[in-house]
């Protein structure tokens, strides 16, 4: 059994911040799509089931390929180890599609620009599986330390939530005809420097997060053309593995709860701010709906992700997990009552409790995910970083794809229409009420799943000494 990556105990600090660096470009491409995205509906004239399915299909079409990515990765040969050059070329083909993808002309039409932008999103998506796959494996394999995990989960936390701090200022951009013609003119421009920094940043951990070589490493499976069918069996066999590990399905089954229901109003907020509070005058709005945005990144950022990493400490994963989705749903349930025309500032209040949510699911979920590796290589043998970081992306990225679908039939049910400045009775209330109501739904069925979730400090430690063990029993030649 050879394990490719040296893990030690105490990973320095600028590896730590190398591993960040990447994290911010995993979060700020989404966090950029999620602030583009709003145009194609209010400046482009896509109705809200055209923008449903974009969110949709390219979301489905990355969560096949997540698991697919995961054992290539795992059972590469190279010089450069498992990860490093995959993680290299993903950030390429990531910036390259993201800027082709938003180079949008209104006189196009809506069919035109809509099969254009799915198609440039299928190659985008493809390149964020190729990055982000290894890359979340080379964060497992950083660290065999229980508490380290979660430091390291939790720096790059910080660093990546700086991407929800500055792309809310987007709209502020886009919107401002001193910086553009037209919000349209600013995505095709603005693409080509968010395109330019992530990329550079996601290259970062390829460079300077080092790997040991799997070149002589006979425990991988081989990868080539006649040796596909087999992959592919073992891909799905694999994913079956994964998913009879009690608490890693627990994980899934969790994070896809909280973070689809987080996903499926976010974009809401823009729409309650400018429709309800500011009467639909886009303009008058402001900076309010980046203030939503930003300052729930900050909170999340000096407060959320400091509390969490210092609770599960004291508390345990688990417990900690437990304790922030409780006081995210009591900042979902603020917003109701402070979402007030005429006074924008009330629902900053509800902000710093409602950064608990997403904040704390992250820094959390994938320290234990970490766990599981363990818990799964001392079960079969095997270890498999890339495949269970493949198999719970793919539950963050299917729960993408539900909430995008969800964002545009819940737009739809409730009869809001982005382009009319007067809504229809009772569209705005609807919104206003799945805002608050349905995040808090998911997050109380995610905290009933992980009630009973066993894999603490205790289990884990005795996890890493019974793998210990079996290394020194292992023969040398077998290494």
């Amino acid at each position: 059994m050879t394990q490719s990556t040296t893990t030690a105990s105490i990973v320095p600090f600028g590896q730590k911040v190398a591993f960040g660096l990447g994290m911010l470009a995993n979060q700020m491409f989404p966090a950029a799509l999620g602030i583009f995205m709003v145009v194609l509906v209010q400046d482009l004239g896509f109705p809200p089931y055209l923008w449903g399915i974009l969110f949709f299909l390219p979301r489905i079409f990355d969560s096949i390929t997540d698991p697919i990515m995961g054992f290539i990765s795992d059972n590469t040969r190279s010089k450069w180890g498992r990860r490093r050059h995959y993680v290299f070329l993903g950030a390429l083909i990531m910036g390259l599609s993201y800027f082709f993808m938003w180079q949008l002309y209104p006189e196009n039409g809506v069919t035109y620009n809509f099969i254009y932008f799915l198609l440039w999103s299928f190659v985008f998506y493809l390149g964020i599986t190729i990055f982000s796959v290894p890359y979340v494996a080379m964060g497992y394999e950083m660290s065999s330390d229980f508490h380290e995990r979660t430091n390291i989960m939790a720096v790059a936390q910080w660093i990546g939530q700086w991407a929800w701090v500055i792309a809310p200022w987007f709209w502020v951009i886009l919107y401002d005809p001193t910086w553009f013609e037209n919000a349209a003119a600013g995505c095709r421009e603005l693409a080509i420097w968010v395109a330019i920094v992530c990329t550079i940043l996601a290259m970062v951990p390829a460079i300077f997060i080092k790997s040991e070589s799997t070149l002589q490493d006979t425990s991988l499976e081989p990868l080539n053309m006649d040796n596909i069918k087999g992959s592919l069996k073992e891909i799905f066999r694999g994913f079956k593995e994964a998913f009879y590990n009690i608490p890693f399905r627990k994980l899934c089954i969790a994070t896809f709860l909280v973070f689809n229901s987080f996903n499926t109003i976010a974009a809401f907020s823009f729409f309650i701010i400018v429709h309800y509070m500011f009467s639909g005058d886009a303009g008058a709005a402001g900076i309010w709906p980046t203030l939503h945005g930003c300052l729930g990144a900050l909170a999340t950022t000096f407060i959320v992700i400091p509390i969490v990493t210092k609770l599960s400490k004291i508390l345990g994963k688990k417990k900690t997990f437990l304790i922030s989705q409780g006081i995210s749903i009591i900042g979902y349930a603020m917003f109701w009552f402070l979402f007030i025309p005429g006074k924008p500032y009330m629902f900053i209040f509800a902000l710093p409790f409602f950064a608990f949510g997403i904040g704390g699911l992250f820094t959390l979920m994938m320290s234990m995910t970490a766990d599981v590796c363990d818990l799964d290589e001392l079960n079969t043998g095997k270890r498999r970083e890339g495949i269970f970081g493949a198999i719970y992306w793919w539950m963050v990225k299917f729960g993408l794809a539900v909430a995008g679908l969800l964002s545009g039939l819940i737009m739809s049910l409730v009869g809001f229409s982005p382009d009319l400045a007067v809504q229809p009775d009772g569209a705005i209330t609807g919104l206003r009420i799945f805002y608050s109501g349905f995040p808090v739904v998911g997050t109380l069925i995610a905290m009933w799943v992980m009630r009973n979730y066993n894999l603490n400090e205790e289990r884990a430690n005795e996890i890493r000494q019974a793998l210990e063990k079996k290394k020194v029993l292992v023969p040398i030649d077998n290494i």
